[in-house]
């Protein structure tokens, strides 16, 4: 009987327990409706806002005032310099810009629709898995290495060891060929160099012994000379040491005359075949070995400066070499490009004889033109300005000109 009674009591509790749902209120009906009204918004299109779903905002806008009106789209506002937003959003405000360190370089700014994108700076690098709170330094290669991958912003410099390989067979031999050719070669050249010089030695020693019949005529000349140079000078009016200068050169001649034909003795004597002098140069060679004559100026320096116009059949190809002779610098010589030819060797003239002083002379210009192998020019200005008047010959250069003319 208790047993019974004990469940009927256990059976009673078990009613009481079971769980009552309440009736709804009023406000939780409400509060139920807004959840589903704001849960259909749609996604990526609208916002909720006080029970309305509003439209979003293009990229690069904030919402500045929401909207009064479901489907509709509130007060949008730019973002400000320095924010951004990526997608069409409803956010009060705009996102702040990353700011690049100073170990970093701007890669992309930031605009109001897409964040600044920032990246190691050249000779640094950071792994794009890794925090990158600071890039580090680019490895470098040992000298026993070689690099296989050089350093980018977002990896190091990959290097491997460099695999040395003995020479083979055939490159051994080829270094042995090449040695022995440029060997051969050099010991050819030194030979060849050898033997020119030894034949310019004596075509040198050959050069200078003169024939009896060449000293006689000079010796002969000098005679004549030095009877009819003082009545020479007094009839050209040239100064007293022309004449010394003259009697010094025969004195030279006599002496070389004397010292020839004891060498010539001697090789007769010697020698059982009679001795042959060297051929005589034909007319053209005698002139262009002949020394050239010294110019005297009528007037000093105006002389001079009234030749410059002589000078103006100067070929192009040596005018810059001509002027260098002359110690002009390039900046200079260039200075006068603009101007025409002629009136560009004039100036540069003037220029010169301004640097020169009282030691310009035109020997002096006509010797860098003999310098640069332009002989012909040089006798055109010589014979130009003794034509004019505005130079004439020294009276030793005037002696031996005609000596060599009558020459056969």
């Amino acid at each position: 009987m208790e047993t019974y009674s004990s469940f009927v009591v256990f059976s009673i509790w078990l009613c009481f327990l079971q769980p009552v749902r309440p009736f709804p209120s009023r406000s939780a009906d409400s509060r139920m409706v807004r959840m589903d009204r704001f849960s259909s918004c749609r996604d990526h299109l609208e916002y909720p806002n006080n029970n309305l779903c509003c439209l979003n905002c293009e990229a690069g806008e904030h919402v500045k005032t929401p909207c009064t009106e479901a489907g509709k789209k509130g007060t949008c506002e730019e973002c400000d310099y320095g924010t951004f937003t990526e997608h069409a959003n409803g956010l009060n405000q705009c996102f702040k810009c990353l700011q690049c360190r100073p170990d970093q370089e701007v890669v992309r700014p930031c605009t109001p629709t897409q964040n600044s994108q920032c990246q190691c700076k050249a000779g640094r690098f950071c792994h794009p898995d890794h925090a990158c709170e600071i890039c580090k330094k680019c490895s470098s290669c040992k000298s026993d290495e070689e690099v296989v991958r050089n350093c980018t912003a977002t990896s190091d410099t990959e290097c491997r060891k460099v695999q040395t390989r003995p020479p083979s067979d055939s490159a051994s031999a080829v270094i042995v060929v090449v040695a022995l050719c440029a060997l051969g070669l050099g010991l050819v050249l030194f030979l060849v160099g050898g033997v020119w010089f030894v034949w310019r030695k004596m075509q040198r020693r050959d050069s200078q012994r003169i024939p009896p019949s060449i000293l006689k005529g000079r010796l002969d000349y000098c005679e004549v000379s030095r009877a009819g140079s003082t009545n020479l000078m007094r009839a050209q009016k040239h100064p007293a040491d022309s004449e010394d200068e003259s009697m010094m050169l025969c004195e030279s001649l006599s002496s070389s005359a004397s010292n020839s034909q004891h060498s010539l003795t001697a090789l007769q004597g010697s020698a059982a075949a009679p001795w042959q002098g060297p051929r005589v140069p034909s007319e053209p060679s005698r002139r262009e070995e002949e020394p050239f004559p010294t110019l005297t100026p009528v007037n000093g320096v105006d002389s001079l400066r009234k030749c410059f116009d002589f000078f103006g059949d100067l070929n192009i190809d040596y005018h810059n070499r001509f002027f260098r002779g002359l110690s002009l610098n390039d900046n200079v010589i260039k200075s006068k490009d603009s101007l025409p030819y002629e009136d560009r060797v004039h100036e540069l003239l003037n220029i010169w004889v301004e640097q020169e002083g009282r030691e310009a002379s035109l020997n002096q210009l006509l010797s860098v033109l003999l310098d640069l192998n332009q002989r012909r020019t040089a006798e055109t200005v010589k014979e130009r300005a003794i034509q004019t008047g505005l130079y004439t010959l020294k009276a030793d250069s005037l002696q031996c000109s005609n000596y060599l003319d009558q020459q056969p």
